[in-house]
């Protein structure tokens, strides 16, 4: 690398020089759009917050506009451009050095380590420091969030994370604040700066940080919330960053969509550095310009800068800041940054980037740039600038010889914060079936659980409900004219006329925006309990679900939660639904750790465990199945407002001696008919209906299959690697000397549900299944 006294002669060739000054004439093609916008050169009065006081570490102090300082000159000052420093005062330049310089050796620090096999990976931020800075400046950690990624070092100790914090994570030490030693290093996570655990995928950060945004915007609205909550403030912004192969995501687009369509205060910056791992930008993006295709978003204002400038990119940021403090609606800064470095130490970009091409991006290094400035300027010297380095090498140096002393997590604690340690729903607390009073005309699985809802959200005002068509009417105007729509099985009707439209309204047709907003709200405090509209489409939200909803407190060691419920239909028996209705694979999503999965067969037990998905503290897959929803002969009476049913705890329909069936949902009544049929040869036979799938009840599995020696399992879900399974080989496993024969599976076969119903019949398990396994178990 060339010196700060080498780059300085670079910068000394032009008097009038620009930002590139010491670029090449292909760094300088690439980045000219972002060089002459006006957005990067305008100055603007400094922001009236005050920034923290300039310590040891890298926070800067207050924002006080200084006069340059004066330095002797080799040259006439008539005939030397005059800079903006954007109010910068000369301590702030020197600490904004500093924490640039921290950042990128902490960088090399962390590649020495992995060099010498004493951490297992790395990922740089190299390369994006001035604009990561800058942004560290200009917003207010433990006031405003942030849902950075992995190349965010820079900003993060700009915030207050400490390099010993940093390199904790890179070590996977038991005190790393980012996430306990759970993930890799660079995945940032600090419960008191308000960042908020990052995961590996890229883009799912998006949709949670509008929703984070979201929440504070619905919190306004509610009067019941009004100082409810102590961390939400009226000129807070959400900040996000993505890379440029992240524009190409679906779920930027939708994330986009929601805040510019509610105006909500989210910063979005894209670090553009031309490549994602090794594709161009220009086989990304169509154009190679993403700030070009969304510039024509409603309330969106967009800022180009050259992001290995300081000023520029202080400037650009600071316009996007008050645009959100302003609740003007959200902002996307797209910067033109450099990766000096390969996109990992798993990668080599020798392989894909010519020499003239990384030679023409490391004349662009910020650092560099940046250091000459201050000598150029007079507000340094080398001297003093070797000086800061030296310091800085020797804290990251010390920084890195604790982290290495400190001891990583015990093996015991990995299956610590699976799930909620402070509140269990398979607890006695939440048991509430002996002797409950019921009361009314007997309602179906629809009224009863339309019923929780109205009497969970009277109960609790951060109760919000959304998703597609759930409203009764998103005009309200309509709503004296119009019955109402109320999902389309009318599950949540008059919900919207009773709570409002700041508690209960229509999504866009995007199952991972419905769930990555839940996500952020619920990150917040708010409890979302939201509507995929059939289960055969909840695909689009399985990254949110898998990697993001169900592992957010496991993998920040219990820093952070997101207990969403997940209302479902779910299920075929329904004459036309076929392959796009018909879906029944709970399987997926019940080998998931951290996440609940609970299936109910009538109303009163729908009533009772949704009420438990709501009070508990875990995300949870409330699965309704909709040919359950208006059957006769699952209806029930009301009851009381705080009935509940514990997780875990099985339900006997029916008293058997001979065979037991473990099964759920709508298996349970095609049982029941079977089990009848059955009991006329004189086959007595017990029927356990699980209600919840995750957890099970094997208690209640155990008590049964030792009295009556011969089980039968009957799900919904495909044969082959379906629910029944686990069950299946876990009796075999634990209870085989109580068997007297074969655990025995019935369940729909290993295809599609199909429209026609004969298909249809055939393919999923019917009570004559049912009744012909009874008798071929009995003869065994």
């Amino acid at each position: 690398m060339k010196s700060d006294t080498k780059v300085l002669k670079l910068v000394r060739k032009s008097e009038t020089a620009t930002e590139a000054e010491a670029a090449s004439a292909e760094a300088k093609a690439a980045t000219a759009d972002f060089e002459g916008a006006a957005s990067a050169t305008e100055s603007l009065p400094a922001p009236k917050v005050p920034l923290p006081k300039v310590t040891n570490t890298p926070v800067v102090t207050k924002l006080v506009p200084q006069p340059k300082a004066s330095a002797p000159s080799r040259r006439a000052p008539a005939k030397r451009e005059q800079r903006d420093f954007q109010g910068l005062s000369r301590e702030q330049m020197i600490a904004i050095y500093r924490t640039m310089y921290l950042s990128r050796r902490i960088d090399d620090k962390e590649i020495q380590l992995k060099g010498q096999n004493k951490i297992f990976f790395q990922i740089s931020g190299a390369g994006h420091e001035a604009v990561l800075v800058a942004a560290g400046m200009l917003l207010r950690p433990g006031y405003d969030w942030f849902y950075p990624y992995y190349r965010d070092r820079a900003l993060c100790l700009q915030l207050g994370m400490t390099p010993l914090e940093q390199l904790l994570s890179a070590v996977g030490a038991e005190k790393d604040p980012n996430s306990h030693g759970r993930q890799m290093p660079s995945h940032w996570g600090h419960k008191k700066l308000n960042i908020v655990s990052q995961s590996s995928p890229t883009g799912t950060q998006l949709l949670q940080a509008v929703g984070c945004a979201e929440a504070g915007y619905r919190v306004k609205l509610i009067k019941e919330l009004k100082n409810r909550f102590e961390n939400f403030h009226a000129d807070e912004v959400v900040y996000v960053s993505l890379g440029d192969g992240t524009t190409s995501e679906g779920e930027t687009w939708e994330a986009l969509n929601t805040a510019c369509n509610l105006r909500l205060p989210v910063l979005f910056l894209l670090e553009d550095n031309g490549y994602a791992i090794s594709v161009p930008v220009e086989i990304q993006t169509a154009g190679g310009d993403f700030s070009r295709l969304v510039k024509n978003f409603p309330n969106l204002k967009v800022e180009r800068c050259d992001g290995t400038d300081v000023f520029a990119s202080y400037a650009s940021l600071r316009r996007a800041v008050e645009h959100c403090r302003a609740h003007r609606g959200p902002a996307l800064v797209h910067a033109k940054v450099i990766r000096p470095y390969s996109h990992s130490l798993s990668d080599d970009e020798k392989l894909y980037r010519p020499d003239e091409e990384r030679t023409a991006d490391s004349e662009r290094d910020p650092i560099k740039r940046f250091g000459a400035l201050l000598i150029e300027e007079g507000l340094t010297d080398q001297g003093k600038l070797q000086e800061i380095k030296d310091e800085i090498d020797r804290e990251v140096t010390a920084a890195a010889d604790e982290a290495l002393a400190s001891p990583q997590p015990a093996a015991e604690t990995a299956t610590l914060y699976v799930y909620s340690t402070d509140i269990d729903p398979t607890s006695s607390k939440f048991d509430k079936e002996d002797k409950v009073q019921l009361s009314g005309n007997p309602g179906t699985m629809v009224d009863l659980i339309n019923r929780c809802l109205h009497t969970e959200m009277a109960r609790d005002p951060r109760i919000i409900i959304f998703g597609e068509d759930i409203a009764d009417c998103s005009r309200e105007a309509h709503l004296g004219k119009v019955k109402g729509k109320g999902g389309v099985f009318k599950v949540t009707a008059n919900l919207q006329r009773k709570f409002g439209s700041a508690r209960v309204f229509n999504s866009p047709l995007a199952e991972a925006n419905i769930v990555g907003r839940a996500i952020g709200m619920a990150t917040r405090g708010l409890k979302p309990v939201v509507e995929i509209q059939f289960f055969d489409y909840i695909w689009p939200a399985m990254h949110q679900i898998r990697n993001e909803l169900a592992l957010l407190r496991w993998r920040s060691a219990n820093d952070w939660k997101a207990p969403v419920v997940m209302r479902v239909p779910v299920g075929g028996y329904l004459k036309g639904g076929a392959v796009y209705h018909s879906q029944s694979g709970v399987s997926t999503f019940t080998q998931i750790p951290g996440l609940r999965v609970v299936y109910p067969s009538n109303a009163l037990d729908a009533n009772g465990l949704l009420r438990t998905a709501i009070r508990c503290d875990d995300p949870v897959l409330f699965l309704e199945h909709k040919h359950l929803y208006r059957q006769a002969y699952n209806k029930s009476q009301y009851p009381p407002d705080d009935f509940m049913i514990p997780f875990g705890k099985a339900r006997i329909v029916r008293e058997g001696s001979d065979i037991s069936i473990i099964t759920y949902g709508a298996l349970v009544q095609r049982s029941l008919v079977a089990a009848k049929q059955a009991e006329q040869q004189g086959i007595s036979v017990e029927i356990i209906d699980l209600r919840s799938l995750a957890p099970y009840d094997w208690n209640a599995i155990v008590a049964s299959v030792k009295k009556t020696n011969r089980v039968i399992v009957a799900h919904e879900d495909s044969l082959s690697f379906g629910y029944g399974a686990e069950i299946a080989a876990r009796i075999s496993s634990e209870l085989f000397e109580h068997l007297d024969a074969p655990v025995r599976r019935v369940a729909a076969l290993d295809t599609f549900v199909a429209y026609a119903p004969q298909l249809e019949d055939a393919i999923l398990p019917q009570a004559s299944d049912v009744a012909k396994a009874i008798a071929e178990l009995n003869r065994y």
